[in-house]
């Protein structure tokens, strides 16, 4: 990956920038909302108390010598950045660690009764079980029978937009036909992705779906992977999740049982995307992984070489979100109209990316487009969840 004076690695200590409220914010904010949603015992209120003064005012303390992925930390930095502030890390890095520890305050890695209860548990459970959620399942019996290129794209659509109001729009025939199905859609290579997976003259091949977020944002990246092996474009889909709790709403395989569940329960053609799921695991043609890597610091560039070999065996890697965006890219704050197959370059197969922007992260733009949006809109583009992209590279 390009490693150049004007791609500098983001870091939290610039005050006004978004990477600073993330962590002088949103993480304060987030301590308090988990520990409003349990009735957590005083000695996860002691800990949580600590986090809040440590991660605001204090230093990066390592983890402590028992803990059971200590060596994992290690060699992803935690000896080179202890001591210094939470804020002159990058940010990546420093969002990373604060699931971490925030983790270890609640007592998720145990031993003890509250070992594995995921903190995150009731915010992702509420956005699934919302009236939008039923709004957008209902959305799904209006798609039924129209023409396959239009299922698809709209199916492509609702995952790339996830959990937008919309997405009930954008999952029927209406929206599915509308010219302003994907308004804020900055970049749009649709139609070399849908080229990846024709499978004229092959056989079908194996799709790696690395997820994102769990709830609203899940149920439609799953459609899309019913779609796409009900219709023969792929024979086997890999989805790869986090192995533990991560950036609040990241799914995890209990999120992945929970939205199944979601699915075959709420009738109609959402029921019958579940059943078509639920079967595809049973007999592997949906495969799940939660790679450690999945929720280290650091950008895919550094993945190690298990992961990497998986990806190159796939005829498609599509990556989801804007954290994953942020690890596929780098997290640096590259010139807009960098192109995307140069920064991911080192990816080892086709790779594809989609991302509501919600970070100052951006490559691949036409300077065009750029100039357009930093008129419009000075640079809340970036960090609005208002625009979104779908890039392919096919360069590794």
């Amino acid at each position: 990956m390009p490693d150049t004076p004007s791609a500098p690695v983001l870091l939290g200590n610039r005050p006004g920038s978004f990477p600073h409220s993330v962590l002088a914010e949103r993480h304060p904010a987030i301590i308090r909302q988990v520990r409003e949603a349990f009735p957590y015992e005083p000695a996860q209120h002691r800990a949580l108390d600590e986090l809040l003064a440590n991660c605001t005012e204090g230093e990066i303390e390592p983890l402590p010598a028992d803990a059971h992925d200590r060596d994992h930390w290690e060699s992803w930095g935690m000896r080179a950045y202890a001591g210094r502030s939470w804020f002159d890390v990058p940010w990546l890095w420093a969002e990373s660690w604060f699931y971490r520890r925030l983790l270890q305050a609640v007592g998720y890695f145990g031993p003890g009764p509250w070992q594995g209860i995921d903190p995150f548990r009731p915010f992702k459970l509420a956005e699934l079980d919302s009236a939008e959620t039923d709004e957008e399942l209902a959305a799904l019996d209006d798609l039924t029978g129209r023409p396959a290129a239009e299922q698809e794209q709209a199916l492509l659509h609702g995952s790339l937009w996830g959990n937008r109001a919309d997405l009930g729009f954008r999952l029927s025939a209406e929206g599915a036909r509308g010219a302003d199905a994907a308004p804020g859609l900055v970049t749009d290579d649709s139609d070399l992705l849908w080229s990846l997976l024709d499978t004229a003259g092959r056989s079908p091949g194996t799709l790696c779906l690395v997820a994102d977020n769990a709830g609203r944002e899940l149920v439609p990246d799953l459609l899309l992977v019913a779609h796409l092996l009900a219709s023969g474009r792929i024979g086997q889909a890999v989805l790869h999740v986090k192995p533990y709790p991560y950036y609040v709403s990241d799914a995890t395989t209990a999120d992945v049982v929970d939205a199944l569940r979601r699915l075959t329960a709420a009738g109609g053609a959402a029921a019958a995307y579940g059943r078509q799921l639920w079967s595809a695991l049973a007999d592997g043609r949906l495969a799940l992984r939660a790679h450690p890597f999945s929720s280290a610091p650091l950008p895919y560039a550094d993945m190690p070489g298990d992961l990497r070999a998986e990806f190159a065996s796939a005829t498609l890697t599509l990556v989801k979100g804007d954290l994953n965006y942020r690890r596929l890219v780098g997290d640096r704050l590259w010139a807009p109209t960098t192109p995307f197959p140069d920064v991911t370059a080192y990816f080892p197969g086709p790779v594809a990316a989609l991302r509501t922007l919600k970070s100052d992260v951006i490559t691949g733009l036409d300077g065009r487009v750029e100039a357009d949006l930093v008129t419009a809109e000075d640079q809340r583009w970036r960090t609005s969840g208002t625009h979104a992209l779908i890039q392919v590279s096919t360069s590794g």
